[in-house]
């Protein structure tokens, strides 16, 4: 039977149309795409903590957002819980707490961490005594360490259970990759970082 020209129309409408959709669906998948990759690179990264080493303010398999716009204007400050780059595992995420910056002296006295002088007020600690390490091979860490400008001391809340800057050294502040901001994972975890 032949077609007639307002079948025609109709049927090439309705193809245009369905191709109109399925574009206007691809470039949806493929914008989402792009502003999860912009979020992810530049406002904020999720990690799985896979040790002890913060405990008991984020304990093992808890995930944690950190965010990277306040190191955008600004630098970690003392307190700062930070997700960085392992200065020995090439690939690798680890989160500690700033405990000094560039310029500081930090200093371990009978199991209290010692900034400029002042002994920390460490709650998130729960009474461990905070003692030197044996430091990696090649590096020699002696105390009072001042840590050099654009780096950071960092160290784990459980103190007794962490591998940090007592056996790393300090860090590039480049190392850096964002500030840990709250717990999402497991539900009953969720909360914000202090």
């Amino acid at each position: 039977m032949p077609m007639y020209s307002g079948e025609h129309a109709e049927t090439s409408g309705s193809a245009r149309r369905l191709l109109r959709s399925a574009l206007s669906f691809v470039g949806m998948v493929v914008l989402v795409i792009a502003m999860s990759w912009v979020m992810r690179t530049f406002i904020f990264g999720a990690y799985e903590i896979p040790t002890g080493s913060m405990e008991t303010t984020i304990m093992p398999g808890e995930r944690v957002f950190a965010e990277r716009i306040s190191y955008v204007a600004g630098e970690p400050e003392q307190g700062d819980i930070v997700t960085f780059d392992d200065p020995e595992i090439q690939g690798r995420t680890l989160i500690k707490r700033v405990i000094a910056t560039g310029g500081q002296t930090v200093d371990l006295v009978d199991g209290a961490v010692v900034v400029d002088g002042v002994p920390l007020d460490e709650p998130y600690v729960n009474g461990e005594p905070s003692y030197p390490l044996v430091p990696a091979y090649g590096l020699d860490i002696t105390y009072p360490y001042t840590v050099p400008e654009g780096e950071l001391w960092l160290m784990g809340d459980n103190r007794t259970s962490s591998s940090d800057s007592r056996y790393f050294g300090s860090v590039p502040v480049s190392n850096v990759s964002g500030k840990a901001v709250f717990t999402y994972w497991p539900i009953g975890s969720i909360g914000v970082l202090k």
